[in-house]
């Protein structure tokens, strides 16, 4: 080969090599900047594909997730058809198309046709630049780097994505729930020709400002006159926006189990009963079907809206009375009771623990089920102490249920209270603990998004029956019926809870104040039972075979003195109390008028009550004795600092 020759041969391989290498290079130096397709909002379908709620893309920009099988393709083939016919051939560019628009634009000095293709036009969204000739040739650059890197399926979703469709609208998804109220997946001629439109001039089309420009384009690519258009934007669905997992990104619409006329059903009730709330509370229904093991709704309300902005399911709060029928239920399994074994409630101490009802009195002798029934403390207390705080605990967490303690109890033991609302749960961990009663005694986080859970067992399956059938009970002022509830109220009317269940499916409710604090008598009776019979009307009937109660067993589960004798409840002996105030004094039993002594001097008192109060006139050791009508007498020594 001759040295000419060879040098041209050598020239055409760099040149080759050079022309083949600089658009890899270019494309290395400049990637394709693709970060607002990987940020857009979240869409939730509810269990039936509905929609349930949206949430924009950072900035506030409606800019929703959408995939080719969601979106009518009676649309993307009248987008095409008007937009880019040899899309689904050409590398991103069309040669026919730009040519005509490169001479029209080079004759005119200025941009006229823009014969850009769809991916051209993705690149233009993706990286916006004033009109020129040079973002022209820029935009050619990027349309063959979207076709070298991404499929054509890829390309023509990315333009769905950010299409403008004016405001801060983008995306045919956004755009089908703003103008049309509906998600993109089934349209009619005129919704397609209105979407198709749009883009060209977003803002110049909007139909809330400009309808007969927006009109006019619309039906010349409909071809023919169509109806009126939307005065204004619809309202994206916020619906159970607190609870669902916003934070997760995805490319395609999120799914919940939820029920949307449910959800709406029990959202209305929430907002109902939020306006008669005192300052400050808010309240939380939710309703889980138990053959799934799924949430179907979920609302909180209040008046204020403030718990309405905060995921009230997943907040600790004292369970107060609620747990009770897990500690019977463990307790019939050791064989430490039945549902028919008596008992006394009547005052007991446990240590330096002296537990007493809510109403501040005694039931006397009463069975197992009548003492769960009636949530009485002293019973709850006594099973809790014959099968161990630390057990309990230990069960649930290895149930998956975790109860927080107080914090100043860290490194420390569960202790008795335990049993009375001593320790926090939330109230989506409480509603899976009955739906563990409610059907097999196994605990399984009720679903709301995501794959089914793991499940732990808690208790037998007889012993969740025996629990559920205690439980079956009269609302009160009536209300479903063959539903087994329980209430729970925490200290100081802080938490109001009730929780009721039937053969399908289980309901919970709770009322309180978001910030903790306490509201004055407050209780689960009052406030959320009527919350709970509401709740419960929504669903089909369902209700649970009442089963016969055993007869009473031949056994006592707690030997005290008679449940009439005459009893100092307060102050027990040896307590230590503040001086800083008055003091209550509490007796019951005996035969009233009843009278009250310190250190053998009258304590002033109304003789048809079982209390008195008295101030204490310094710090000291006090000898506290009461007595009855038949000279019977309790006392009790204490010191007062």
């Amino acid at each position: 080969m001759t040295a000419p020759a060879s040098r041209w041969l050598i020239g055409a391989t760099a040149a080759a090599a050079f022309l083949i290498l600089l658009p890899l290079g270019l494309d290395r130096a400049f990637p394709v900047p693709i970060g607002r397709l990987a940020q857009p909002g979240r869409v939730f379908l509810d269990r039936n594909g509905a929609l349930l709620a949206a949430a924009p893309a950072p900035g506030g920009v409606w800019r929703l997730p959408v995939r080719l099988e969601d979106v009518d393709p009676a649309y993307l083939a009248r987008l095409i058809a008007t937009e880019d016919r040899r899309f689904w051939w050409h590398p991103g560019v069309d040669p026919v198309a730009l040519a005509r628009a490169f001479a029209q634009d080079i004759r005119a000095g200025h941009i006229v046709s823009g014969g850009s293709t769809l991916t051209m036009q993705l690149a233009r969204l993706i990286e916006p630049r004033p009109r020129t000739l040079r973002s022209k040739l820029i935009e050619v650059f990027r349309a063959l780097q979207l076709e070298a890197h991404y499929s054509k399926r890829d390309i023509l979703t990315g333009w769905m994505t950010l299409a403008p469709y004016g405001g801060n609208l983008e995306g045919v998804t956004a755009a089908s729930l703003a103008w049309l109220g509906k998600l993109p997946a089934s349209l009619t001629g005129e919704d397609i020709a209105l979407l198709v439109a749009l883009p060209r001039r977003p803002e110049a089309l909007r139909p809330d400002r400009h309808p007969e420009a927006a009109r006019r384009l619309r039906d010349r690519l409909l071809g023919e006159a169509g109806g009126g258009l939307p005065a204004q934007r619809t309202a994206m669905p916020r619906h159970a926006t607190t609870a669902l997992p916003w934070g997760e990104a995805a490319s395609a619409p999120g799914r919940a189990t939820l029920d949307l006329p449910l959800q709406a059903a029990l959202e209305a009730i929430a907002a109902e009963r939020a306006r008669v709330l005192p300052p400050h509370g808010a309240l939380l229904l939710m309703i889980a079907d138990l053959r799934s093991h799924e949430l179907r709704a979920i609302a909180a309300s209040s008046p204020d809206g403030a718990g309405a902005s905060l995921d009230l399911s997943r907040a600790i709060r004292s369970p107060g009375s609620a747990l009770k029928p897990f500690i019977y239920a463990m307790a019939f399994e050791a064989g430490l009771a039945g549902p028919g074994t008596l008992l006394d409630d009547i005052p007991r101490r446990f240590g330096r623990y002296a537990p007493e009802d809510f109403d501040r009195s005694f039931a006397g002798r009463v069975t197992m089920a009548e003492a769960l029934r009636r949530s009485l403390n002293v019973p709850a207390v006594a099973l809790l102490d014959g099968i161990g705080p630390e057990s309990f605990l230990r069960r649930l967490r290895a149930a998956g249920v975790t109860l927080h303690l107080p914090k100043n109890s860290t490194g420390r033991p569960a202790t008795l209270p335990l049993a009375l609302g001593g320790a926090g749960i939330t109230p989506r961990d409480l509603a899976a603990l009955y739906a563990a009663i409610a059907t097999d005694g196994v605990v399984r986080s009720l679903r709301l998004t995501g794959p089914r859970v793991e499940a732990h067992p808690l208790i037998a399956q007889d012993s969740a029956g025996t629990i559920a059938d205690i439980l079956v009970q009269p609302f009160p002022k009536g209300g479903p019926v063959g539903v087994a509830w329980k209430t729970g109220t925490s200290w100081g009317g802080r938490d109001a809870w009730a929780v009721g269940f039937d053969r399908d499916h289980l309901a919970l409710a709770w009322v309180g104040r978001p910030d903790g604090a306490p509201i004055p008598g407050a209780t689960g009776l009052s406030l959320a039972v009527p919350l709970l019979a509401r709740a419960l009307a929504l669903l089909p009937e369902a209700p649970r075979a009442i089963t016969a109660e055993p007869a009473p067993e031949p056994r006592r589960l707690v030997q005290t003195v008679r449940a009439d004798a005459l009893q100092l409840l307060f102050p027990p002996a040896e307590a230590v109390v503040s001086g800083d105030g008055p003091l209550t004094l509490r007796a019951m039993g005996g035969r009233r008028p009843l009278s009250f002594l310190i250190d053998g001097g009258p304590v002033p008192h109304d003789p048809a009550r079982r209390e008195a109060t008295w101030l204490p006139p310094g710090s000291g050791w006090y000898r506290v004795t009461v007595l009855d009508a038949d000279g019977n007498a309790a006392q009790s020594v204490i010191r007062v600092k």
